[in-house]
């Protein structure tokens, strides 16, 4: 059974459809990352999954059940790092967090959260005094803190610094190691390169595209672009395999020290399916 099974999901706002007939499969044990600009319904699709808001249509099954009626033990399974989330500003780090894992049947020591989203040498430090960037590091310790089957992430490390965003992507793998699923939305592309084993992209409410980093939207196939100089003109020519042209211009005694080979990077072809659906 997957962790994660949608079909036709739809949801609409005052005659807007957010959400437009989306079919969607997470295996247990997979990083799955959503993708798409502000608007296209990813947080939305979020909540739906996490029972946090009613969809409008289509049908829906998270660890097994439905999201729209299941009850506090399949609560306890999933864990939710959400996009702004409220905090308790006068407790400490170790009290807030000491405080949610009373919720969970099974939870994981406070310290050992604390340790795991790098805030040991804030723990008694109250959530107030905090930076955007730690408070968003307690966020995820909430979100972890009760072992979940299924975590959900959505963007979670908006405000990080790059060392405090690439300590996270250690917790995520290792998180994935030990067989949690993982549904992640970002606005960084090289995050979702970095951990997802599957994507999808959104745009105004439909998927548009997906894939594994390396296949969304064909950028497997897409070929590269070969460029160099020789005798003073600039040369540049998309070839499915440069192979066959390198052994040409070798073969031609061809100056290669200015030669470059360049693919779609995942930005690319995320911007150009974008664009393509708009």
């Amino acid at each position: 059974m997957n962790a994660i099974e949608v079909r036709g999901l739809r949801k609409t706002y005052r005659g807007h459809d957010a959400v437009r007939g989306i079919d969607l499969s997470v295996a247990r044990g997979e990083v799955f990352a959503l993708l798409g600009p502000n608007g296209a319904g990813k947080t939305t699709t979020v909540e739906i999954l996490e029972g946090h808001r009613p969809r409008s249509g289509g049908e829906a099954q998270v660890l097994g059940e439905d999201p729209g009626t299941a009850g506090r033990v399949w609560r306890s399974r999933i864990g939710v790092v959400l996009q702004d989330a409220d905090d308790a500003a006068d407790l400490t780090v170790t009290e807030m967090v000491r405080h949610v894992a009373g919720f969970y049947p099974d939870p994981r020591p406070a310290a050992e959260v604390i340790d795991l989203v790098g805030l040991t040498e804030k723990s008694t430090s109250k959530i107030r005094a905090l930076s955007g960037g730690q408070r968003r590091r307690v966020d995820v310790a909430l979100g972890i803190v009760g072992r979940p089957e299924l975590l959900f992430l959505d963007e979670p490390t908006t405000g990080f610094d790059p060392a405090a965003r690439r300590q996270f992507w250690d917790l995520i793998r290792a998180l994935a190691t030990d067989g949690t699923t993982i549904l992640l939305t970002t606005h960084y592309l090289e995050e979702a390169e970095a951990l997802a084993d599957r994507l999808a992209v959104l745009s105004e409410g439909v998927i548009v595209a997906e894939g594994t980093p390396a296949t969304l939207g064909g950028r497997s196939a897409a070929g590269a672009k070969v460029s160099w100089r020789d005798g003073g003109v600039q040369h540049t020519e998309q070839v499915a395999d440069p192979t066959e042209l390198l052994r040409k211009l070798i073969a031609a005694d061809t100056d290669l020290t200015t030669l470059t080979i360049t693919r779609p990077t995942l930005e690319d072809t995320y911007l150009a399916l974008i664009g393509d659906h708009r």
